[in-house]
Formats: C-alpha cells, structure tokens, sequence
C-alpha cells in the first residue's frame, strides 16, 4: 500500500514575504534591507494568496503585484525570475491540494505579464521624453544643434527597443540598430520602403499619440510579436513635423503566456485538455444560435483501474493512463477528448446527429480502450465503461448534461462493465426515487412507518403450522406501502440496515413469546430475513443475545435467514458470526436457494439447519400441462442432497394445491406462499385457522 499522502503546508503572507525577500534582495539595487523587503512583501504576498484561495480567477492582483516590482525599482530580469521560482516552490503542493494549479500557473503568467507591462512602460516613457526633448531641441535651438544631435545619437542608436523616424508622408528618414536586427532589414532597405509597407501603419493612426500590439513578418519570413507606441512629433507652432514608432520585440512574452495558458488548459500528466478547457468548448456549443443542433458527451471510465495502481503501482498506471489518452484522441480526432481527472476521460461531440452516431463514437473508444497494452514486460487488457448522452442546444443546462453523464456512466458500470450505457430518462426518474427514499428511511424508522406481517411456514405432509416468517413493511405517507425489495438494498447502502434489522427482530422476538405464552401448544418458530452487512458485523451475535433476553425468546425459537450469496464461500467474519450463532441455539436457515452460487458442497462446512428453495423452482410445477418432468427431476435431487445432508427444505412462493402436493411427494418438508396465507399483521395471523386454502 502507498503511505498516505502528506499534507502541503499553508504558508501564510509573513512566511512568503520572508522566502520572497531573500529570493529577490540582491537581484535589483534597491535601498532596502532584506527584513525591510520582507515587511515591504507582505501585503502583496496576502494578495497573492487571496487571488489563489478566491472563488473565481481573477488575474488583476496579480498583475497590479507585477507592476508593484518594478514601482519598487526590482527591474533587473532576475528579480522576476526569482519570483516566479519562489511563488512555484512554495506554494505548487498547496495549490495542488486545494485543485488550484491551474490557477497558480495562470495568476504567476498575470505577474509576469504585468511587471513586463510596467518595466516596458516604464522603459518607453523614458525614451518617449528623451526622443521628444531631443526632437524639440533640435527645432528649437540651431545653436546646441550638434550637442543635443550627439546626444539624441547615443540614445537613439544604443537604445534596445527598435525606433524608426519617419516624414508626414510616410517615408522613414531614419532607424536604428535594434530596429534593424529585429526585422532583419539593413539600414538602407528600411530607408527604401514606406513606412507604411513595414510596419503596417496604415488605418493606424489615432491622434498624436497611440499604442498597439500586433504580429509582423520579418525578412527572413517569420513572425514576431510587437509592441508599438506611435507619436506625432510637433514644431514650436504646433504644426505636425516627423512621426515616431518605437518598437519592443515582446515574442518571448507572448510565447510565455501562450505556455502559460496551455498549462492552465491541458493536463499535465496526459496533455490532454483538461476539464477547464472541456467546460469553455461545452460551453461554447451550448451557446450556439442553432438551437435545433444537438450536443453529445460521452464520459469515460477506465474498468479496474485502482487495482493497477495497487497492484503494479502508480508510475505504471500514469503511463497506462497516458497511452489511452494518445488512442482516445488519435481513434476519436477531430472531436475533443479531455481527462476530467483521475482515470476519467470525456468526449464532446459538437452537432451530433443522433444518439446512434453518438453510441458509434462511444463504441469506438471502447474498441480504442481494449487494445492491450504492453507496459514494463506487463500486458495489460483494459477496459472501460461509457456514459452516453445527447441534448439539443436549445435549453440544454451543461450542470445538468453533465450530471447526465455521470448518471449513465454509474449505469455502465453497475450493468457489468466494458460497455457503454444510453442515458434513460425514466431510469434516472427510478434511480432518483431511490435515491429520495434512502434520504427518509432513518426518519421513517423514527417516525415508526416500518410495520411487520407474518406470513405461515406449513408442514407439508399433515398441514401443521410450524412457524411463520417476519416480513418488513414501509407505510410510506406518499407512496403506500413499500414492500422490502425496494428499501432493504437501500438500507444497506445508507448503513441504516443495522437500526432498521435490530428493530424489525425485537418486533418478531417479541411476538414470538406473545403467540407461545398465548398458544404454548403451538410452540411456533419465528423466521426473520437478516441482510448481508448484518452476517459482516461482528457485533451482529451480541445484538442477538440482548433481544432474545429482552424478549426473553428461548434461541431454539428463531431461525434467521441468510442469502445464499452472503455465505456460500465465505470465510473471516461471517463464518464466525454464522458459528457463534449455530452456537448460540439460533436455526439458521439458507434463503433463496438456486439463486446463487446452487452449490451443495459449500453447506457442508456451515452451520446451516435449513434450505429455503427460491420461488423461481415453482414455476415448473404450475405448468398448463402439469409439472415439467426436468423441474421435478431438478427438485428431487436438490431436495434428496439436502436430507442427507440433515438439512430441512423450505419450499417459497407455493400458490397452489397442486404445486404443494407435487412438492409433498418429492419429500420437501415445510412450504409457504399464498396458497397456506399470505403476510398479514399479527391480529389477523391464522393460530388456530384452517391453513392451505387461501386464493391468489
């Protein structure tokens, strides 16, 4: 087993303030210690882990933190370098705690891109007022004309961002060297063509002054990324003289964003997009004017995954999860394939035409799914299950598709795996039911809507009432009564069947001892279903132990049942709690018999006293023609095995005579169904009535 994963440190702001700071103090020359930086820090720090904890993304504090920097003269690369290394190291584990990864990649990109923003700013506005004074000089004064020209030179030929120079009517009068490498152009094949054909400034101009940011081809044909700010030079009379484009090569910026944000849209394990992403496309498409289109998703599920992990351990279940990414988006291109997360994939398929192209597409990621998979000398056979669902564009909730496709894809799952299911309204409808009713079973147990009927256990060759089984009831105030197949598997899932099985033998217990202090002759015995969680409680026996004293019911008076799954090769705590109980004077007796495992075999290492064959054997025996010869022959020998192995033979489900008398001459010793009474409250229970002739 893998050791439990430790949990990321929450930093607070004073604590990342003082890694920050000593990260970053002598990167810049900045007139602040490094305690002072620490104290400087700490409300930006705050804000930064507001912006990762908050609720929505928000990349404006993260920007406004970058610009910070620079404000705070931190305009060495190396400063943001650092900050950037310091906000991954120390605050990457608890991002990925909380699921906001994605966001401290996206929240360090706003850093950057606002400090690159404010250091640009600021670079450009220095230049901006040199080149202007300059500019202004030289029509101003004609005597200081060759120093300012000296000055305007050095500036102009050193500065790093690309400058151009150019007439009212377009023509450039001059560029420098930056401008020069970074459109790979020489001086004199600038000084040739139109300002208007490099640099695209056509349609461009917007007053005296204005900034853009836009893609350019270079000489040698590729593109880069600029930041243009454009001014309009004036003479002392206010008449427009010259134009000035200033240049800053930002592809490297663009490039980090683009990174940035492929991260935060793709996952990193699978490069996939990632459940981010797969909401914006969804979205999209739901949004789309064409209200009659339809949408489809088909949501994934790798079959047995945990067992991979557990078993050939984590490194193997990553690399297998990223070969059945690489098939899922080769098999299902064009169409979006993105990891939800774990071992879960989804498919979005944008104007699909139907569920029969949408079940195709679904059928062909399975097919993808099955291909084994060879991995570190293993093979590996996987598969995996599908939910399907399709909608119309039109009123089409994506919280509501996509809790569509989770449903179904359950269903898959639940329906035997390496399929896909189709979404059914009426079955979620069902499901839904279910799910409401195992919402009010601990209140309806409170409120006492749980009732028990006793239905009789005859003996088959003199018609003597031996005993009777306890059956649950729910008087459920909007549905009526709700017969146990539709509320015990429930109880057993909410874990409330160890209240509700406590309650319903203390009812049965107790009117056991009132039928054998009203009828000692009759000495009847109380049968009562117990459920499989029950047999796996070990503290099932003690609770039998105190209601048999509470009631004060000799042991040798009930019988418990248990499903032929729960015990047939079962071994650990239900064996025990079968023994303890066999032990105790408690009959045991296997219900449903045929349903299951049907093997003789186990009984005879269980404390088993009794064989309850499962109604299904009585359809042979009501036959239009009379009892089918198999059946009988199947019966008999089922019925024959059991005595020898001193087992008694239960028959359910007999609703007539004939079926009673088919079963009388193969041997079975003790019946019940309609035919003897059907399940009725303890007032009406047939004591000293005539058993054996009630109608279906």
């Amino acid at each position: 087993m893998c050791p439990p994963a430790r949990k990321a440190p929450v930093l607070s702001a004073e604590q990342l303030a003082h890694h920050w700071a000593r990260a970053i103090a002598w990167t810049s020359f900045v007139s602040m210690t490094t305690p002072e930086l620490a104290v400087h820090l700490t409300g930006p720090a705050g804000r930064f882990l507001d912006a990762l904890t908050a609720d929505e993304p928000d990349g404006r504090v993260a920007h406004e933190i970058g610009g910070a920097l620079v404000a705070a003269h931190f305009t060495q690369p190396t400063s943001l370098d650092r900050t950037l290394v310091v906000l991954g190291e120390h605050l990457g584990p608890y991002a990925e705690e909380l699921g906001r990864g994605p966001r401290l990649g996206f929240l360090q990109g706003a850093l950057a891109a606002g400090y690159a923003q404010a250091l640009r700013e600021r670079t450009l506005a220095e230049q901006e007022d040199i080149y202007a004074a300059a500019m202004a000089a030289r029509l101003e004064a004609d005597e200081a004309r060759w120093a300012s020209e000296a000055r305007f030179q050095a500036v102009f030929s050193e500065a790093a961002i690309g400058i151009g120079i150019a007439a009212l009517d377009g023509r450039l009068l001059e560029v420098n060297r930056a401008l020069c490498e970074m459109f790979g152009y020489t001086r004199d094949e600038f000084l040739d063509t139109p300002a208007n054909d490099l640099l695209d400034l056509a349609g461009l101009r917007r007053g005296d002054h204005f900034r853009v940011e836009k893609s350019y081809r270079r000489r040698d044909g590729g593109q880069i990324w600029a930041d243009l700010v454009f001014s309009v030079i004036r003479g002392k009379d206010g008449a427009p003289r010259y134009t000035v484009a200033m240049v800053e090569d930002v592809t490297e910026r663009r490039h980090l964003q683009s990174q940035l944000r492929h991260q935060a849209l793709h996952d990193p394990l699978t490069d996939l997009p990632n459940r981010t992403l797969f909401f914006e496309r969804l979205g999209a498409a739901l949004d789309s004017a064409d209200t009659d289109a339809r949408v489809g998703v088909c949501y994934l599920d790798l079959d047995g995954f945990k067992a991979i992990n557990d078993t050939l351990g984590h490194d193997v279940g990553d690399q297998l999860l990223c070969t059945v990414a690489s098939r899922l988006a080769f098999r299902l291109a064009p169409r979006l394939v993105a990891r939800m997360g774990g071992d879960e994939f989804v498919v979005l398929v944008e104007r699909v035409s139907g569920t029969a192209a949408l079940v195709e597409v679904a059928e062909d990621a399975l097919a993808a799914v099955r291909e084994p998979v060879h991995l570190g000398g293993h093979v590996l056979n996987v598969s995996a299950s599908v939910g399907v669902v399709d909608r119309p564009v039109g009123g089409t909730d994506t919280a509501e598709l996509m809790k569509a496709a989770d449903t179904t894809l359950y269903w898959a799952k639940a329906d035997g795996r390496d399929r896909c299911a189709v979404f059914d309204a009426e079955r979620h409808a069902s499901d839904v039911s279910r799910y409401q009713l195992s919402g009010q079973l601990p209140e309806a147990l409170a409120r006492g809507e749980f009732f028990v009927e006793y239905q009789p256990l005859v003996r088959l060759d003199d018609g003597v009432l031996t005993g009777t089984e306890a059956l649950v009831r729910w008087r459920h105030p909007d549905l009526g009564v709700v017969g146990p197949n539709d509320f015990i598997e429930l109880a057993e899932e909410t874990g409330a069947i160890g209240q509700l099985g406590r309650w319903v033998l203390t009812q049965a217990c107790r009117q056991a001892r009132i039928w054998r202090g009203t009828h000692p002759d009759q000495q009847l015995l109380i049968s009562v279903n117990i459920a499989v969680r029950q047999v796996r409680d070990a503290g099932f026996v003690d609770a039998v132990k105190e209601v048999l004293a509470e009631t004060e019911l000799e042991p040798s008076a009930l019988q418990l049942e248990v499903t032929e799954s729960s015990v047939m090769g079962s071994a650990g705590q239900p064996l025990r709690t079968l023994h303890a109980l066999a032990d105790l004077g408690v009959r045991i007796a296997i219900d449903d018999f045929g349903t299951g495992y049907s093997n003789l075999a186990y009984l005879r290492d269980l404390p088993v006293h009794a064989l309850k064959l499962a109604g299904r054997f009585m359809s042979g025996l009501r036959s239009p023609g009379g009892p089918d010869q198999v059946d009988q022959e199947i019966l008999s020998a089922v019925i024959g095995l059991a005595h020898k192995l001193k087992l008694t033979v239960i028959a359910e489900g007999v609703e007539t005579s004939g079926q009673a008398d088919a079963l009388r001459e193969l041997g079975c010793d003790t019946a019940q169904g309609w035919h003897f009474g059907r399940a009725v409250p303890p007032a009406e229970f047939p004591i000293r009535g005539p058993l054996g002739n009630a109608r279906s």
